[in-house]
């Protein structure tokens, strides 16, 4: 199994990035994100045995939890950088919240021997994937001339469990199972 722990992006917010999308997909020949995929990546798996998987549930619900997080969706941008994109993101303030969040439940995963993350936190929601050289000037000059990069904040109550299975068209995300961030 394929799998990753996530914070789910409310209805409001997947439709203001919907509308957002609306105008920025005539502007560029990108794999786009569907919004139902949305999430908020707070530690990738990757592989883990399914017979394992009844150990993993159960771990997860001693990750430290702080509390509700207040998370604001806000700017755009592209990963590594504007000048050689392969991610374009919209990016996500959570203060210090989330990223304890993404630290404790990398260091719980790293007792069931899951590799720990080596990359720096960076929470971000990936809108499309730049997979082949493509003219980004339309598409870049839209994004510049938007009159705000603020998408909307919500208050976090629970994070989840996830199982990515890799389907044509991108991938299917099922629930497994949801934590409360408040004990």
């Amino acid at each position: 199994m394929r799998l990753f722990v996530g914070i789910d992006v409310p209805y409001e917010m997947r439709r203001n990035l919907e509308l957002l999308l609306e105008l920025l997909k005539p502007k560029a020949d990108i794999q786009w994100s569907p919004m139902k995929n949305l999430h908020i990546t707070t530690k990738f798996i990757g592989d883990f045995p399914e017979s394992d998987l009844d150990v993993l549930k159960d771990a997860l619900k001693d990750v430290p939890v702080e509390g509700d997080l207040r998370i604001a969706i806000q700017g755009i941008g592209w990963f590594p950088n504007p000048h050689q994109p392969r991610v374009l993101y919209v990016g996500i303030q959570a203060y210090d919240g989330l990223k304890n969040l993404a630290r404790e439940t990398d260091l719980l995963c790293a007792q069931l021997d899951i590799p720990p993350e080596m990359k720096a936190y960076h929470p971000h929601l990936t809108l499309a994937r730049i997979k082949h050289p493509t003219d980004l000037f339309p598409l870049k000059k839209t994004i510049s001339e938007l009159p705000s990069g603020d998408f909307g904040a919500f208050v976090a109550t629970h994070f989840h469990l996830y199982e990515s299975k890799l389907m044509p068209g991108g991938s299917a995300y099922t629930k497994l199972a949801s934590y409360a961030l408040t004990k």
